[in-house]
């Protein structure tokens, strides 16, 4: 099976960004690209101190953020705008407004027993715009059940497809994370594809290679992974997308649709 343009063109793009230039014309390129994309860099080392274009891509805060230690309050994993979250209804959740998709297609078949954990819970889509703080980190104290790549496409995850291409994110690569809370409830994360996405990295399972030959789904499962809450747990090469997904009853948002939220900031309150 030939490899859909989408990822040719990531991969391609991916191979650029992790080349060194030269330090003059690597400089050009990353102050190039922090204008062109307005990117905040206040909380960041300065652009010609990056030595590729990924490492740009996957900074890392000079000082740590200060974490919210509330245990009733869950914390958004990333910088990212809410575009969209609700209730889960029959096994359905929407990609935005008017724009359903299944569940159940989009855990897959490793996670089927999931689904049911989070009919009547809560969804919170996040999307990371190429300009935003590419890391993600732990919404609350987390342990992990298990893990599956899915390999996909990797259509834009912007708006345009999101409000006219249906299934956008079943079609695309993504990583499902099926976690338990600290009071033992279901809660999942999804890591979601995306064009230019070269690469979704998880510290704690090196095996998973995104925009690989990979054509099968890989799982893996575990018994002693705990994530801290505002824990680091990996990058998108690029933006992308986090979906969260909660079991009934476990927990409330507190978001807006089109809201900016910030890594370490409240996006809701645990039941």
């Amino acid at each position: 099976m030939k490899k859909h343009y989408t990822a040719i063109i990531s991969r391609t793009f991916g191979n650029f960004a992790s080349k060194k230039f030269p330090k003059p014309l690597q400089k050009l390129i990353n102050h190039g690209y922090v204008k062109l994309m307005g990117l905040d860099m206040s909380e960041f080392k300065n652009p010609s101190e990056y030595s590729t274009l990924n490492e740009l891509f996957t900074r890392a805060f000079i000082k740590p953020r200060e974490i919210n230690v509330d245990k009733n309050v869950m914390i958004s994993p990333v910088d990212a705008l809410v575009t969209d979250y609700g209730e889960i209804k029959d096994g359905k959740a929407y990609q935005i407004k008017g724009m359903e998709y299944s569940i159940e297609k989009l855990f897959g078949f490793y996670h089927q027993d999931a689904v049911k954990d989070v009919e009547g819970g809560e969804f919170i889509n996040l999307y990371l715009s190429p300009k935003d703080y590419h890391r993600y980190h732990s919404p609350d104290r987390l342990t992990i059940q298990s893990i599956t790549h899915i390999p996909g496409k990797l259509y834009p995850v912007n708006f345009p497809l999101l409000r006219n291409k249906k299934d956008l994110f079943i079609e695309n690569e993504r990583v499902i994370i099926e976690c338990l809370d600290k009071k033992g409830r279901t809660f999942i994360m999804v890591l979601v594809g995306a064009l230019n996405v070269g690469k979704m990295l998880i510290t704690f399972e090196r095996k998973i290679q995104t925009n690989s030959k990979i054509r099968e789904p890989r799982h893996y499962t575990y018994e002693n992974i705990t994530l801290e809450k505002g824990e680091l747990f990996g990058w998108f090469e690029m933006g992308s997308t986090i979906l969260l997904f909660s079991q009934k009853g476990s927990f409330t948002p507190q978001v807006n649709i089109n809201q900016k939220v910030k890594f370490s900031e409240p996006i809701g309150v645990l039941n």
